[in-house]
């Protein structure tokens, strides 16, 4: 059974940091491209970043520059580096593979809070 733990998340005030992990269990992680999506109060859920096998990466315009994304194969680990915090980066993040299966199987998401 496929198990995404995300952790990470928190009260931020604007401009600043958060590091969000996810523990992938029951999956080959490592010949799986993941993603990394947020869902903000009322608005659908959304891709934030992705990353191939081969550690290729795309971010959405809207955290280009600003988040990273990374994978550790050995740890079946998913990383988002957060930098430079919006007010509008506020929202539940998860993980997952990409593209999503179907039906996809959502772990239980970190919140992040933006706000001074």
């Amino acid at each position: 059974q496929v198990q995404l733990v995300e952790s990470g998340g928190g009260l931020v005030q604007p401009g600043g940091s958060l590091r969000l992990s996810c523990a992938a269990s029951g999956m080959f992680f490592r010949i799986n491209s993941m993603g990394w999506y947020r869902q903000a109060p009322g608005k659908q859920r959304e891709l934030v970043a992705r990353i191939s096998i081969g550690s290729s990466t795309s971010y959405a315009e809207s955290v280009k520059g600003r988040f990273t994304i990374s994978r550790d194969n050995a740890k079946n680990t998913l990383y988002l580096q957060m930098n430079s915090l919006k007010p509008e980066d506020t929202a539940v993040y998860y993980c997952n593979w990409y593209p999503l299966p179907l039906p996809p199987v959502w772990g239980q998401g970190t919140q992040v809070t933006v706000s001074s």
